[in-house]
């Protein structure tokens, strides 16, 4: 799993104004972030706008992914929902998996299951997965906080349970994670905005937003907070600190998708419930942009 270490990018779906994949512009992307120096990428994470995305469309977003980064880097694949048996059938019955380097299960949303329920979600999962899982505490997509104990308890007690992404914004709880976690179970940021000081905490990386756009930059900076200089990563932090609270300050994907816009990388359409940026919003990304 060390190969989870360093910087993650959380892919978007481009789309057209039929509200079709953009495939070139999915194929644009990938190589944009992989020339900027990510480290790995993420296919069908939150980001992504899954919930809007049919079946059969991801299973085509898995193939075009895998097939366009053409093993440069690692492909990661998010697999989360709410239905745990739903979970564990698609993760029997989707022979592709095998190309991943590991999944990204969202801890189960709108339910709102007790901490055991948590545990016994994760567990199911763990047994049918055929690459390691990585745990993704995002409290504030799903309602429902997964804990420092629930996760310890997962970590140490779980075979296939080999990482987590971790986006509660408690840095208490990230500490006693990195405190307790066995020695060989990866943590990664998923708050960029957070990323730097969670990374001085000893966090192994990020599955980053911001770095659709920042890929350089923003994979620069973890290198540097990773290899302890952290006056450069600071610099770098500085730098994109306004780009981050623009991405997220009305909705993920909205902002991201706005910076991308203005980059030329992707056309800014969306499926319901998702709308675009407001105008302001987008005017004050692109003032920025002209800036930075």
């Amino acid at each position: 799993m060390e190969q989870l270490r360093g910087t993650g990018v959380a892919l978007v779906t481009p789309f057209k104004a039929d509200e079709s994949i953009d495939w070139n512009a999915l194929e644009k992307l990938i190589n944009y972030v992989i020339e900027g120096g990510v480290d790995y990428v993420v296919t069908l994470g939150t980001t992504g706008e899954t919930p809007t995305l049919s079946s059969e469309e991801k299973l085509d977003l898995i193939k075009f992914t895998f097939e366009k980064v053409a093993k440069r880097v690692p492909v990661v694949v998010g697999m989360g929902d709410y239905n745990t048996k739903d979970v564990v059938k698609r993760l029997e019955s989707t022979p592709i998996l095998a190309e991943a380097a590991a999944i990204l299960s969202v801890a189960p949303y709108y339910s709102k299951p007790t901490q055991e329920g948590i545990y016994q979600h994760y567990k199911a999962i763990a047994k049918a997965s055929p690459k390691p899982v990585i745990l993704y505490n995002v409290p504030g997509r799903t309602g429902r906080n997964m804990t420092a104990e629930t996760t310890l308890r997962l970590a140490h007690e779980v075979e296939n349970i080999a990482a987590m992404k971790e986006a509660s914004g408690d840095m208490l709880q990230c500490m006693q994670i990195l405190r307790d976690k066995p020695k060989d179970f990866i943590v990664v940021s998923g708050d960029d905005a957070l990323a730097l000081a969670q990374l001085a905490c000893g966090m192994d990386g990020v599955i980053s937003v911001a770095a659709n756009y920042f890929a350089a930059d923003f994979s620069a900076m973890v290198n540097a907070a990773l290899n302890n200089d952290f006056p450069g990563a600071r610099i770098l932090n500085n730098k994109m600190m306004q780009g981050f609270d623009y991405m997220f300050c009305e909705n993920n994907p909205a902002g991201i998708k706005a910076f991308l816009a203005h980059k030329g990388l992707m056309e800014n359409y969306f499926r319901l419930p998702v709308v675009p940026a407001s105008d302001n919003l987008y005017q004050q990304i692109g003032a920025y942009l002209s800036k930075y």
